[in-house]
């Protein structure tokens, strides 16, 4: 119970017994004493009235609202838990039917026109499902409240490949909502399923497919609902970019399965690819490996050696490989099913930590399975008898069970790995070679030298008819149409040389869509593709985006289903003045003889 009808309940209480003991005194009274009907009815009445306001002077009705606050009406405000909406009401676009609680509101074209017309105000409460882009930097500083609208059943979170290189796997995450019992599943370009997950409690997936040759694709996520029925499809963009020709060293103390398939993956991926082996007794097996000198390895994006062929290294030759990771090279150790607590000192001087642990089989996570298949399908490999760890290491590749089988840490501008499992062969010959590529090329990508070259500009996409935003850019940048037109972009005067020094950066620009579809970025000869969404596509997703993008300018918790606190508490004086001047007229009253019926004969007043 919460405490207005607390104190309501006492004092109605006091009231009904303060009453009965007035009718009960009156009834036991001499009939010349007892009160005028209209004694009675004041001093009985009075009783209620001055508890009520006793009660107004504790719990003040809410006030009008200041002219400083503003009330914004925004799309499915009509949804909206009832909320005390203070101030002038207004409705932008996006809100539609103005619903009959709101009836009068008036209609205005965007936020910056209401505030233009009603200067004076100084805050705003946002009803429904939030403020659109175009109206966001309109309110320069002004308080914000939202009350939000609750999402619509579909897609509200959604995690994106981006750009993929050719021959490699991909994931899609996201989240839905209001889909209990439903699946969401991942189509390719020519609608055949390649995965399918059901969502979990909280309406989450995580689904993985696979690219092939270079160049712009789109996929498909598809949600279906409890009942199979189909409830949304969303296009996923995926720009396959050409595999990166890598310069690989191999490494090895002695010929074995192992090295065999990483040969041929490292062949098959395009790699520029050397290798030396050691045979014993100073033989060895080598395809023009270079020396391990500064200039040749500088030339490497990636050396890969066995701890055999590191323990011969020796100490000048492990500096000049480290100095060299310190200039960008990868590095990745690979630990064999030999290595023992020999290896301890090696990997503490890499910076690693190590533990023993059983020799074991294990089997890769969910990721490396295929659409349908459990993750106990997957061929094992055999994890070494180390445990490397470290306090700033990255976890590149981990079993089933989470446990790491690969971590790498970062040493100056390069990255050292090392793989602690063998025989990953064992997934090629088990007819999973897509999963022993997939394996490889991740350490592969992420150990390798990075790339060099000017950073790609970042693009933020709209549907149709609203607008994406690109930066990044240099002078001169068009966009490409689907329908081969060329359109100038138009630049952002906040940004870029011109803009002020506190928000100058780099430059950006703005850009209208006309079609969904591919378009592309071209400045100076450089071609960026991206992809405009279709109008009306993921509505819960957009929804979502403009309800987080609205609560962080509130800065505040969703107030839904809550108490508006920001209605201001009206005045208590002119209450407790009514209570003090009608409780002085009872006290008075009560006291004094007016009122009473005629007395007997010889008192005084008779």
């Amino acid at each position: 119970m919460s405490l207005p009808v607390m104190i309501a309940s006492l004092l109605a209480l006091a009231v009904i017994l303060a009453t009965l003991r007035m009718l009960l005194r009156w009834r036991a009274a001499d009939a010349t004493v007892r009160p005028q009907a209209w004694r009675a009815a004041f001093l009985l009445g009075g009783q209620a009235a001055s508890a009520a306001l006793l009660y107004f002077t504790l719990f003040p009705p809410a006030a009008p609202a200041p002219a400083g606050a503003l009330t914004v009406l925004t799309a499915d405000a009509g949804k909206t838990p009832s909320v005390s909406t203070p101030g002038r009401v207004i409705a932008l676009p996006e809100a539609g039917t103005v619903p009959t609680r709101w009836r009068g509101a008036e209609r205005v074209p965007d936020l910056s026109t209401a505030l233009r017309r009603y200067p004076a105000t100084r805050t705003i409460h946002v009803v429904g499902a939030g403020l659109v882009e175009r109206d966001r930097e309109a309110l320069q500083g002004r308080a914000l409240r939202f009350h939000p609208a609750p999402l619509p059943a579909g897609l509200v979170e959604l995690e994106r490949p981006g750009a993929v290189a050719a021959g490699r796997g991909f994931a899609v995450r996201g989240r839905t909502n209001a889909l209990p019992g439903g699946r969401a599943e991942l189509l390719d370009p020519a609608g055949r399923r390649l995965d399918w997950a059901v969502l979990d409690d909280a309406g989450g997936f995580e689904l993985h497919g696979s690219t092939r040759s270079a160049g712009l694709a789109s996929y498909t996520l598809r949600l279906r609902d409890g009942r199979g029925r189909i409830a949304e499809r969303v296009a996923i963009a995926v720009q396959i970019l050409p595999a990166r020709r890598l310069r690989m060293l191999v490494l090895a103390g002695a010929p074995n399965a192992e090295l065999k398939f990483l040969r041929r993956w490292a062949m098959d991926a395009g790699m520029a690819l050397e290798t030396r082996i050691d045979l014993g007794a100073g033989l060895q097996i080598a395809s023009r490996a270079p020396a391990l000198a500064p200039s040749s390895l500088d030339k490497l994006d990636l050396l890969v050696v066995d701890e055999r062929s590191w323990r011969s290294l020796g100490a000048g030759q492990r500096g000049t490989v480290l100095a060299a990771v310190d200039r960008g090279l990868g590095l990745l150790l690979r630990l064999s099913a030999a290595a023992g607590p020999g290896e301890h000192p090696t990997l503490r001087a890499l910076g690693f930590a190590t533990s023993g642990v059983p020799r074991r089989e294990v089997r890769l996570g969910a990721g490396f399975a295929r659409a349908g298949d459990a993750v106990d399908a997957l061929p094992t490999i055999m994890r070494s008898p180390l445990q490397v760890s470290a306090g700033d290491a990255v976890v590149a590749l981990a079993d089933a069970a989470g446990t790491p089988l690969s971590v790498w840490r970062a040493r100056g501008r390069g990255r050292i790995g090392i793989a602690a499992f063998d025989d990953s062969y064992q997934l090629a010959l088990g007819g999973r070679t897509d999963a022993h590529g997939e394996l490889w090329s991740r350490l592969a990508s992420v150990l390798a030298r990075a790339a060099q070259g000017e950073p790609a500009p970042t693009i933020t996409v709209a549907p149709p008819g609203e607008r994406s935003v690109a930066c990044g850019l240099r002078s001169g940048a068009l966009v490409a149409t689907p329908d081969q037109r060329s359109v100038r972009l138009q630049v952002d005067p906040r940004t870029g040389p011109a803009a002020p020094d506190q928000v100058r950066g780099r430059l950006c620009a703005g850009f209208w869509a006309d079609t969904p579809g591919w378009q592309r970025l071209n400045q100076q000869g450089q071609d960026t593709p991206f992809f405009i969404p279709a109008a009306g596509e993921a509505p819960a997703l957009r929804a979502a985006a403009t309800r987080d993008a609205t609560r962080l300018l509130a800065g505040a918790p969703d107030a839904s289903g809550g108490a508006d606190t920001s209605l201001i508490t009206g005045p208590r004086w002119p209450w407790f003045m009514g209570w003090l001047v009608l409780t002085g007229l009872l006290w008075w009253l009560e006291r004094s003889r007016h009122g009473l019926r005629a007395m007997a004969a010889g008192e005084p007043g008779s």
